[in-house]
This record gives structure tokens, C-alpha cells and sequence, in this order.
């Protein structure tokens, strides 16, 4: 298996000046960076070969830590797409950078359940994570009856990235609104999410017509998976959580 963690997002303002850079994977945490807790994620779930996909400061920071450090193009879609054909004919599990808690064991599980897919995307309980992360901003959507919160990690199956990549970076864009991602589907859901009457499966079901791929959501997985770091208060409570213990 082939890890790839997309390294190349800027922040600025008071965001910036509270992480003291502007390359976001580089925000201090723990006693090192925010990306070196996706690398040992990644690392410790199995992944043969770990690439990065950023620029000159992140290939200096992860130095023989990594297997490669891709360059990175401006647009983030592209770093998919990057990323995407790094893997080759290999399984990828493609990682954002700015997972302040992930885990070995977390993308283990989750790489394990979604072995036979050809696409899946964790989706952690909102019970779950409210019971990980008490009293952290909003992170969970509503989709149908359920409250999830979406995950930031993907696995594509061996030689299906590149077949889907013009989607991926469609659903890679909408990942965090499920109206969004309705749209991207079609009107059938569109309708469906606006009366409320959207459900997870639907879009499962949608993808596979659409494609004629297996793309899965993961349910019940780590809530560490799902915590990412946007806002100035996303990144003060994973400071202030993890220094909690």
C-alpha cells in the first residue's frame, strides 16, 4: 500500500500567526508538526511507501522521514491528482496533512473495512465524536437521520484511482457539504437532500451507477480520522486537548 498526505494548504491572518507559518501541515503540535502525526499514521497502519505532497519547506522538514516529497502544483484538486498517480497500480490510502490526532490503529481499522471497495470515505458517529472531542467546534453534518462527521482520509482500491480521478476531485472538493456533494450526484439527490430525505446509502448507490464503482462509507470509524484543522479555534482546542491528555 502507497501513502500519500497532501501537505500543500496556506493559512493567513490569525490563523497564521498563532501556528507561526504559513504552510499549515507545519503548525506546531505535540513537540513536532501537524504532518508528522499523518505520517506515522500512516506508517503504523502498513503503508510500504510514504510520499508527501507539498513544497521546499516540507520536503526540509520531512527530510529521510519519507519516501518522497512530491512538488506541489497550486491547486489542490492537482495534488490529488498527484497523489492519485503516485500509488500506480498499488492500494492508496491518501491522508490530509492536518489530522492533529490520527492514528495507526485508527487507519488500520478503517483500511480494513474498507478492503473491497474501490473507493471509501470514514464516517465517525456523531455520538462518537462528540465523546472524543467534548465541547470542540463544529464538525458533524446531517445527512438523512444521521450526524456524522466526515472523514479526511481515502482509500482507493489498486488501478482505480486514476479511472475515477476526474470524480475524486469533484468529491474530493465537496467532501465537507453534503449539498455539494448532492449537486455533484445530480438533481435526484439534490431533491432528495432539500426535503431532508437524503441518506448515506443513496449516494453509495448514486456512485455506483453513475461509475460503476463500489464507493463506500465507512461508518462507526475513529473519530480521529475526522478532526481536521481550519480555523484558529480548531487548532486552539487540539492544542489545548492534546496538552490535556
Amino acid at each position: 500500500m502507497i501513502a500519500a498526505i497532501t501537505a500543500g494548504g496556506r493559512v493567513e491572518g490569525v490563523l497564521a500567526e498563532a501556528m507561526g507559518t504559513a504552510v499549515k501541515a507545519l503548525a506546531p503540535f505535540g513537540g513536532g508538526r501537524l504532518v508528522d502525526r499523518s505520517i506515522a499514521a500512516a506508517r503504523d497502519a502498513g503503508a510500504r511507501t510514504v510520499v508527501v505532497i507539498g513544497g521546499e519547506e516540507i520536503r526540509l522538514h520531512c527530510g529521510d522521514r519519507v519516501d518522497a516529497v512530491i512538488p506541489e502544483t497550486a491547486h489542490g484538486r492537482d495534488n490529488l491528482r498527484l497523489a492519485i498517480e503516485a500509488a500506480g497500480a498499488e492500494p492508496l490510502l491518501l491522508l490530509t496533512s492536518d489530522l492533529p490526532f490520527a492514528n495507526g490503529d485508527a487507519a488500520h481499522d478503517f483500511l480494513e473495512r474498507a478492503r473491497g471497495s474501490d473507493v471509501a470515505l470514514p464516517l465517525a458517529a456523531e455520538a462518537d465524536y462528540a465523546r472524543a472531542y467534548p465541547g470542540a467546534p463544529p464538525h458533524v453534518t446531517r445527512v438523512g437521520k444521521e450526524r456524522v462527521a466526515n472523514g479526511c482520509a481515502v482509500y482507493f482500491a489498486p488501478r482505480i484511482g486514476s479511472s475515477v480521478l476526474d470524480m475524486a476531485q469533484r468529491l474530493f472538493d465537496a467532501r465537507k457539504s453534503t449539498m455539494r456533494m448532492a449537486i455533484l450526484l445530480g438533481p435526484a439527490l439534490l431533491l432528495r437532500y432539500l426535503f431532508n430525505r437524503l441518506e448515506i446509502q443513496d449516494i453509495e448507490r448514486r456512485a455506483q451507477r453513475l461509475f460503476g464503482i463500489d464507493a463506500r462509507a465507512v461508518r462507526g470509524a475513529s473519530p480521529t480520522l475526522c478532526y481536521d484543522v481550519d480555523t484558529l479555534e480548531d487548532y486552539r482546542y487540539a492544542l489545548d486537548h492534546i496538552a490535556g491528555g
